[in-house]
């Protein structure tokens, strides 16, 4: 029987085959590589897209990260609150910066934030707050702008795993003073290859971010800050714009993928094994299906069902086995086990099924009935 991948990103590129190749080979024949119209044009559709004024394209998620806390002229001394469980580079930017990471507890059901223990967590070098949409799922962004609005502090929205969630009637980037996105090929809205933008309603800062990414000049060969070189090549612009209009029917179809997760595993649910839960007034885009397996105080139970669906032919993902406060590279802000114990329970228990536009109904079936007979299996076993 053929394998489920827990990703896959051939099965959709027949479906936008012929305006793709037609859409490259007009920029292959116009010499026009880097920056020039097609960026611009696509800049202008996603920032219609997520409902902010002004979007700048620049080669990474990460390096939108990066570039909104320069243009915020975060740095040295400054701490900015952040979520541990998430992937490297929302902390790796602010450090990188200069600044500290001030890594804060997530709530257990949506993975996401605590807008709790982010309150008790601003001291006046407090600078920012960097949200994380994870897994798809949006943050509660009018209690944290609430928040942010109360201390004075800038928002940057993680919208890495997000593209096309909303909170309320509004889209996740929208929100925050700039909102981040990341178009690696497994997202929601995905290139091939690196790619990212930054969405904003600050005309002031949409210049500064233009300024930052070529290199700190705002007129050719004229610096006025040391910026980096961080552009959208053109062949990844005319592929997301190609893509662009497809994306509410794909998250759509992550959506129904999820609902049928649901409506077969729920018999599942106890102790150990937990289904993830949408938030109340959030539209989740299903990046990830995100299963809790075990107790948490340890990895076995999730990695011994992991390894029985890779045996049936289910590949699965584990975002993220270790959490960001106990890395190696953080070890100078001295967290230690036990200093954030729900992000770290989790990290032993998360475990991502496979999930993307194109799983056929009969996929997901098998996939649910694999998961059943895995689990029951491993509980005989307890």
């Amino acid at each position: 029987m053929k394998p489920i991948p827990a990703f896959n990103l051939t099965d959709q590129y027949p479906t936008i085959a012929a305006a793709a190749n037609a859409a490259v080979l007009e920029v292959l024949a116009s010499g026009a590589y880097i920056g020039g119209p097609a960026v611009a044009q696509f800049e202008a559709q996603f920032a219609i897209a997520m409902g902010s004024p002004h979007c700048v394209a620049c080669n990474s998620g990460t390096d939108a990260l990066y570039l909104a806390l320069r243009a915020l002229k975060i740095g040295p001394g400054d701490e900015v609150i952040t979520t541990p469980f998430s992937f490297i580079a929302t902390a790796e930017t602010i450090a990188a910066v200069g600044a500290t990471p001030v890594f804060v507890e997530v709530d257990p059901a949506t993975y996401n934030l605590d807008l709790t223990a982010v309150e008790k967590a601003i001291t006046p070098q407090t600078r920012a707050i960097v949200p994380v949409h994870l897994f798809g799922q949006p943050v509660d962004m009018e209690r944290l702008m609430a928040i942010a609005q109360a201390q004075h502090l800038w928002v940057i929205e993680d919208c890495a795993q997000a593209t096309g969630a909303q909170w309320g009637d509004r889209p996740v980037g929208s929100w925050g003073h700039l909102g981040c996105f990341s178009f690696y090929p497994t997202k929601n809205l995905g290139a091939c290859g690196d790619g990212g933008a930054i969405t904003t309603a600050d005309e002031t800062l949409a210049a500064d971010l233009r300024m930052l990414r070529e290199h700190g000049m705002r007129q050719r060969y004229y610096h006025e800050t040391v910026g980096i070189n961080s552009r959208l090549d053109a062949v990844q612009a005319v592929l997301l714009a190609v893509k662009l209009p497809h994306l509410p029917e794909w998250n759509q179809r992550r959506t129904a993928i999820a609902d049928h997760y649901h409506q077969g595993l729920a018999h599942l649910e106890g102790d150990d094994f937990a289904l993830p839960r949408a938030i109340a007034g959030g539209t989740s885009v299903w990046n990830q299906y995100t299963i809790r397996v075990g107790d948490g105080t340890g990895p076995a139970p999730r990695d011994r069902l992991r390894e029985t669906l890779q045996e049936r032919g289910i590949g699965t993902a584990v975002y993220y086995p270790l959490p960001l406060h106990l890395q190696e590279a953080f070890r100078g802000l001295d967290y230690r086990p036990g200093h954030l114990p729900i992000a770290e329970r989790l990290a032993h228990q998360v475990l991502s099924l496979p999930m993307f536009p194109e799983l056929t109904e009969g996929d997901r079936d098998r996939v649910i009935a694999t998961v059943t007979d895995c689990l029951s299996a491993l509980r005989q076993t307890a």
